[in-house]
């Protein structure tokens, strides 16, 4: 099955984005496709590259990170929802007159236009958070 994920939630504020996590390493795991994690809303703070939890704490954006290395995802963060939050990268700095960024290099920035597309080619959208 192929699925595409959406995450609305940031990464400490509901177990949304660490069931999100869970449920996309499960399905990558037993062989299932995920062709695109789209971050929205408050879940664009999952890209914080100067995220620093406790040592004794789970680093979700590593998480992700890491998982999106090992399976080659396409890890999209909302271009709208990122810049009402601060959340940029080397172009929107640029456009934006902003001196630095703070993305982490494992996700890319870009519109809605990318999760209509996942949506329309999976087999099913899977919304974490509201």
């Amino acid at each position: 099955m192929k699925f595409a994920i959406q995450i609305n939630e940031g990464p400490y504020q509901h177990q949304a984005t660490d069931t999100a996590y869970h449920f996309t390493k499960s399905a990558l795991e037993k062989g299932h496709e995920v062709s695109r994690v789209f971050f929205y809303h408050d879940g664009v703070y999952n890209s914080s590259r100067i995220t620093t939890p406790p040592q004794d704490d789970r680093h979700i954006v590593n998480r992700w990170a890491e998982l999106a290395e090992a399976h080659s995802l396409d890890m999209v963060v909302c271009v709208a929802a990122a810049q009402r939050r601060g959340v940029v990268d080397d172009g929107e700095a640029e456009r934006n007159g902003k001196d630095a960024t703070n993305i982490h290099p494992a996700f890319r920035i870009s519109g809605l236009g990318q999760l209509i597309e996942a949506a329309v080619e999976a087999d099913r959208l899977m919304v974490f958070g509201d």
